[in-house]
C-alpha cells in the first residue's frame, strides 16, 4: 500500500498526486513510468513518472481523470492508499550527445518533459522549453519549466496566454530565426507528437517522442502496446516508451488508442451519473 501523501488540482480533471514510494523513488529516471491499481482488485494503469525525490522517497505523477480507475483516483484523499504501486518501468530517457535540444510539452504532457528539462540543466545542457495547451487554464508546470530552461515559450489555441497558435508554429519560428537544434524531445497527445514530427523532418532533426500506448502488464507480455517503429513491432512498455518520432507509423498507433474511445465515452457517463 502507497500513501498520498499530496494532492494538488492543477486543471478540471487534472491532479498531481506526491505518493510514498522510497523503492520506487530510490530507482527512477527521467522518461520512465508506473503501473497504479487504485484498488483491491482494479485495473492497473500507466502513469508517466513526472517527478521524484529520492531523499523523501516520493513519486510524483500527474492524473488526468478520463474512465473508472482515475475516476476513483480522483476521489481519493491525503492521507489514503493505492492498493498497488509498480515501477519504475520502462527505459529512461537518452538524451546523450545532444548540445542543443527543445523539449516540446502539450497538454499533461508538460509534466513527462519536466524531469527532462531538471535532469539537463543538472547537466548544463539546459534545453529550450515549449508548452501549449488550448487555453491558459490548462498550461501547467509553468513556473518550474521556465526555472528549468534556457529559454521558455508558451502557446494556447485561443490566444488566452503566451503566442496564440500550436506548439509547432513556435518551433518551426524558432528554428527558421536560427536555432540550430539537434535534438527536439516531445510529449503529448499523439496528433500533437506527429504534427512535430512531421516538421522537424522537413529541417533533419532528431526528434525523440514517448508513446503513451493502452497497456494492462507493462512487462511486454499483453502485446496491449505494441506499434510500428521502422517497419518492426515494438512494444512501448519494455522497448519505450520513448522512440525515434521519424520512425513511428502514427496513423496505427493512433487508430489503437482510440479504439475505445466510444466505450470510454458512454462508460464515463455512468461512473459521474
Amino acid at each position: 500500500m502507497n500513501k498520498i501523501l499530496k494532492i494538488r488540482e492543477l486543471a478540471p480533471d487534472v491532479k498531481e498526486y506526491v505518493i510514498s514510494a522510497p523503492d520506487v523513488a530510490k530507482n527512477a529516471q527521467a522518461g520512465q513510468f508506473v503501473i497504479v491499481i487504485v484498488e483491491k482488485g482494479g485495473e492497473r494503469v500507466p502513469f508517466t513518472i513526472c517527478d521524484y525525490d529520492r531523499d523523501k522517497g516520493t513519486i510524483t505523477l500527474l492524473v488526468q481523470t478520463v474512465g473508472y480507475s482515475t475516476h476513483k483516483m480522483a476521489q481519493l484523499k491525503e492521507g489514503d492508499s493505492l492498493s498497488g504501486f509498480t515501477g519504475p518501468l520502462g527505459n529512461p530517457t537518452d538524451l546523450d550527445g545532444y548540445k542543443k535540444i527543445a523539449l516540446v510539452g502539450g497538454g499533461i504532457g508538460t509534466a513527462v518533459i519536466y524531469p527532462q528539462a531538471k535532469k539537463l540543466k543538472s547537466e548544463n545542457r539546459t534545453a529550450d522549453v515549449i508548452i501549449g495547451a488550448r487555453n491558459s487554464g490548462l498550461l501547467m508546470y509553468e513556473k518550474e519549466l521556465s526555472e528549468n530552461s534556457a529559454s521558455f515559450y508558451e502557446a494556447t489555441d485561443d490566444g488566452s496566454k503566451g503566442e496564440k497558435g500550436f506548439v509547432t508554429d513556435i518551433l518551426k519560428r524558432l528554428i527558421e530565426e536560427g536555432k540550430n537544434y539537434d535534438c527536439v524531445f516531445a510529449v503529448g497527445p499523439m496528433p500533437m507528437m506527429r504534427a512535430v514530427c512531421n516538421l522537424t523532418k522537413n529541417y533533419g532533426i532528431k526528434t525523440v517522442v514517448s508513446m503513451n500506448m493502452l497497456m494492462v502488464d507493462g512487462t511486454g507480455m499483453c502485446g496491449c502496446c505494441r506499434l510500428t517503429v521502422g517497419g518492426k513491432v515494438k512494444y512501448a512498455c519494455v522497448d519505450g516508451p520513448e522512440f525515434d518520432g521519424h520512425q513511428i507509423d502514427f496513423e496505427e498507433a493512433m487508430n489503437r488508442i482510440s479504439a475505445y474511445k466510444e466505450h470510454e465515452s458512454e462508460h464515463r457517463c455512468k461512473i459521474r451519473g
